[in-house]
């Protein structure tokens, strides 16, 4: 069998082939996006073509082409939209449109079987920011809230009531498809009432808080915090209260240690009075002291008269003798 006549079978049970299964993706404008091929056994033998929405075999709808022992073939729609990665057979399209949107069919041909792969590609806008507004506040004993959740071309609203300690929602979660087929929904979590707007490929949301409408409302956890603060400080007036006694403890201590001393009082020896010798008391003082009583004596011709005595005697001290 020639290439031509390979060729031609290869066409022919392409436009024979139905349809397979088919794996959507989702991608962001602007994104990048991979084109995958299972892998067979011998793809060098085989004629490997990627199509786009499967409309007929012309060569302007093909992104790519192999033909055995060629190089790759890119549709002259796709050159510089197409790149070839590590693995052969595999593409990588850039900077997708919306417009190429559609099913993306990779096929591997070869005299006796085929392999196909699909996959449905929606190239979507990232979604419009989201704005959440309180349209009013009721003042009975309950605090009533209605809010508005709105895009650029959509807008639900929900209503929301509150008590001393919770707060639910009318209906439950309200939503919505926006003119863009995003998705569209309102819901309460954690006591804040959330605004959000999403599709496939991205979301944006707004949040209110529902204690900056209804101040009496509040959250059960709060009760949690002032206990613990009230413990907290509980166990700080009984450690302040334990170092004040410490401390007072240990001042009386001091004072009773200052008040145990004993100090040494130096004895006074008394009188020297006249020594009886005849006395054999053992208590006898071995050391006399005299008095010394001032000079009232005459003068001694050479000393000058005007000479100031000294202002202190001493007396030599002399030890008795033993009988």
């Amino acid at each position: 069998m020639g290439p031509i006549s390979l060729v031609c079978t290869v066409f022919l049970a392409y436009l024979l082939q139905g349809s397979s299964a088919v794996t959507p993706v989702f991608v962001q404008k602007g994104d990048n996006l991979m084109l995958n091929l299972t892998e067979v056994d011998d793809l060098e033998n085989s004629v490997v073509f990627w199509n786009f929405n499967n409309k007929s075999i012309n060569k302007d709808l093909m992104l790519v082409r192999w033909l055995p022992g060629t190089e790759p073939e890119v549709s002259p729609s796709y050159r510089g939209r197409i790149e070839f990665t590590v693995k052969k057979y595999w593409v990588k399209l850039k900077n997708l449109q919306e417009t190429d949107s559609g099913i993306y069919t990779g096929r591997v041909m070869g005299v006796v079987d085929e392999q196909t792969t699909q996959y449905k590609v929606t190239v979507q806008d990232p979604v419009s920011p989201v704005k959440l507004t309180v349209d009013s506040v009721s003042s009975s004993s309950d605090c009533n809230l209605t809010v508005t959740c709105s895009t650029q071309d959509s807008h639900i609203s929900s209503t929301f009531t509150c008590d001393a300690k919770t707060c639910s929602q009318e209906g439950g979660e309200r939503s919505g498809v926006t003119t863009s087929g995003a998705s569209l929904r309102v819901y309460l979590v954690n006591d804040s009432i959330t605004c959000n707007h999403s599709n496939q490929v991205s979301w944006t949301k707004d949040v209110t808080k529902i204690q900056d409408f209804c101040p009496r409302h509040h959250d059960p956890k709060p009760h949690s915090v002032i206990t613990a603060l009230i413990t907290l400080l509980f166990l700080i007036i009984i450690a302040a209260a334990g170092f004040f006694c410490y401390v007072l403890r240990r001042r009386k201590q001091k004072t009773v240690s200052i008040d145990n001393t004993v100090y040494a009082v130096p004895e006074v020896e008394a009188a020297a009075q006249p020594l009886d010798p005849t006395s054999n008391s053992p208590s006898s003082p071995s050391t006399i002291y005299s008095y010394v009583e001032p000079h009232t004596g005459p003068m001694r011709p050479t000393e000058d008269k005007t000479k100031t005595l000294p202002e202190s005697l001493y007396a030599s001290v002399e030890k008795p003798s033993r009988s």
